[in-house]
């Protein structure tokens, strides 16, 4: 996948809003891989309606998304598939981890689907975050922050043409914001994919070639 067009989308609950000074709703835009994007906003703007309308979780929207040029709309469980397998890594705000499971069990559910780290490759993220003490730990026994960064390891655990990151560090100090970036990026570079970022003003310290105010 080389580019995402969004072309005069708005949540269904915004419409008949008279005022709109948003960069992104009603206006047409393209996120191009192997490019950096910040989507900066106040609560409430739609930050989260926005990565799951990209990443086919919700069809609540008017306008279009196109992947190269198709309609997202159009597309079937199967390109589903291939697209969160394989196209769009994604981090979700809300982290959607299992509990009951270990933070190594967590990332093992998308990995093994994946194949795309080694186990020695995970723990060296772990390390890298400073939690290689929680791989064998419950999800449920963790800070907030901890599981996180769980489940941004857990995002790089793929190929992907976009990682998709909405508010990625709201958990975290800016030491572990700026290890965090540097991850992410890192395995940005390495695929060539671009980032879509979103965040609560631009504490999201990933170099960015566009940014957007929702």
């Amino acid at each position: 996948m080389e580019r995402i067009d969004v072309k005069n989308t708005l949540p269904a609950v915004f419409a008949g809003r008279e005022e709109n000074n948003s960069e992104v709703w009603l206006q047409d835009l393209s996120f191009e891989r192997g490019k950096n994007y910040l989507i900066s906003a106040e609560s409430g703007t739609g930050k989260s309606s926005l990565c799951s309308y990209i990443y086919g979780f919700r069809e609540d929207y008017s306008g279009d998304f196109l992947f190269d040029g198709r309609n997202i709309r159009e597309l079937v469980v199967e390109d589903w598939c291939d697209i969160r397998c394989r196209h769009i890594a994604y981090l979700p705000q809300e982290l959607r981890l299992f509990p009951e499971l270990t933070a190594m069990e967590n990332i093992e559910l998308k990995n093994r689907i994946t194949g795309f780290k080694s186990a020695k490759d995970i723990e060296k993220l772990f390390e890298a975050l400073g939690i290689p003490d929680k791989i064998n730990a419950s999800v449920a026994r963790l800070s907030i922050g901890q599981q996180q960064r769980v489940a941004i390891i857990r995002t790089l655990c793929q190929p992907c043409d976009f990682i998709l990151l909405d508010e990625p560090v709201s958990h975290l100090d800016n030491t572990n914001n700026k290890i965090v970036a540097s991850l992410v990026m890192d395995e940005a570079k390495r695929q060539g994919a671009g980032i879509i970022a979103t965040s609560v003003g631009n504490n999201v310290m990933i170099t960015n070639e566009k940014e957007y105010k929702l």
